[in-house]
């Protein structure tokens, strides 16, 4: 009993570190566009959003219920293989966050634990239809309907406020913004948050500390809320700027537009317990806001590397879970070389991150160059017609270089 309690904590510790690292990992999803428009600065946009992911986290428990009743077969179910998931969930957070990709907390997680279940119990013990309908069709449908409102809200705001005062007009959409920003960081906290929730009751049901097909207990809940908001408040400023920087550039019109989009696919998705990917939705309305604007380009080479993350996220983790499922197949000393090589590789990562240190103060400071495609884009873009912000050209475009001109005839007095 008493190695079963240690190995049991140890599950509830690593599961709370992965929803520390979700939380850091996807404060981009919430904060990105309001940072990169001015709309809050920084460390207020952070603050914000991680005492709303803790609101969120109270909300509701179905997609909790989705991870802990529906993915895998509880019947075959140790902690370890719990413990095992979350080493491949946590280890592809780290190395996506390292190079600033917006890849899937919640796809890492339910990778890790596919993995870790198969290589324990059986391709059996997954459940493919849970998997293909709440976790893969979800995947694909949410950056596609999330992109698809925010260039519809984009051009739609556009239109709306053609003939609104410019600087008036954009000091109201910043204070949109604001109000976005926290319902995204609400929807974030009632999804993700959840996740860690049900991957820790699932870990109490196989050591059998709580009966089956039970809800999350009040503490399970209140700590998976604390940790999302600890590492919230942490900033993922590598991908804080990749999403609000490096996809396309964003006027406050747009922030508001993609923002809300985002929030109202997620906060749909949570009431019926889809576990949907909150990156791959605000991703998706980031890019449908840029396209939304006339002259505006997504830079198609940086959505081209998120899109490959995304696609390697379930595989990777999955493969990372089951090979540390193998390793702690041979007791508790496996246990422990799991252990030190999850601490281990972690702080390599960090130490990497620190030869080019990303925080709140040069957030906003580097951009992505334009790719070729985003290039040949604004090649054949049409001037602009009007003095509306609608037709303003694009920051990515470069302007075009001025016609040689005759030399001035104007002295410069002495």
């Amino acid at each position: 009993m008493e190695s079963f309690s240690l190995i049991l904590a140890i599950v509830v510790v690593t599961a709370l570190a992965f929803d520390f690292t979700n939380g850091f990992h996807d404060t981009a999803n919430a904060m990105a566009t309001t940072i990169s428009t001015g709309a809050m600065r920084p460390k207020v946009a952070v603050a914000m959003s991680a005492v709303l992911n803790l609101v969120g986290a109270f909300l509701s428990v179905e997609v909790a219920n989705t991870i802990s009743k529906g993915l895998v077969d509880e019947a075959g179910i140790r902690p370890e293989v719990i413990f095992a998931a979350l080493v491949g969930a946590i280890l592809w957070n780290l190395v996506t966050w390292l190079v600033g990709l917006p890849s899937s907390s919640s796809h890492a997680l339910m990778g890790g634990l596919i993995g870790a279940t198969i290589a324990s119990a059986g391709v059996g013990a997954v459940h493919g239809d849970v998997l293909v309908t709440k976790v893969l069709i979800p995947a694909i449908a949410a950056p596609v309907v999330a992109g698809i409102a925010a260039l519809l809200a984009t051009r739609l705001t556009y239109s709306l406020g053609k003939k609104a005062d410019g600087k008036a007009s954009e000091k109201g959409y910043r204070a949109g913004q604001i109000a976005s920003a926290g319902l995204v960081s609400l929807a974030h906290g009632t999804n993700d948050a959840q996740k860690t929730m049900g991957v820790i009751t699932l870990a109490l049901v196989a050591g059998g500390a709580v009966a089956p097909d039970s809800d999350p207990p009040m503490w399970v809940i209140l700590s998976a809320g604390l940790a999302i908001a600890l590492g919230t408040y942490l900033g993922g400023w590598r991908i804080i700027r990749t999403m609000g920087k490096g996809l396309t550039d964003l006027r406050p019109q747009q922030g508001f537009a993609a923002q809300t989009s985002a929030a109202t696919v997620i906060l749909a998705s949570s009431h019926i317990g889809f576990s949907l990917s909150t990156t791959h939705s605000v991703s998706g309305s980031v890019m449908g806001a840029g396209l939304g604007r006339k002259g505006g380009v997504v830079r198609w080479s940086t959505a081209t590397r998120m899109f490959v993350a995304w696609g390697l996220t379930l595989p990777a983790a999955a493969l990372v879970g089951a090979l540390a499922e193998y390793v702690t197949g041979f007791g508790s000393w496996g246990t422990a070389v799991v252990a030190v090589f999850l601490v281990a590789s972690s702080a390599a990562i960090w130490k990497l991150s620190r030869r080019e240190v990303v925080d709140h103060t040069n957030v906003n400071d580097a951009e992505e160059p334009a790719g070729v495609v985003t290039t040949a884009m604004a090649a054949v873009t049409p001037p602009p017609v009007g003095g509306t912000a609608m037709d303003e050209p694009s920051a990515t475009i470069p302007a075009p270089v001025p016609a040689e001109r005759e030399p001035s005839t104007t002295t410069t007095p002495v």
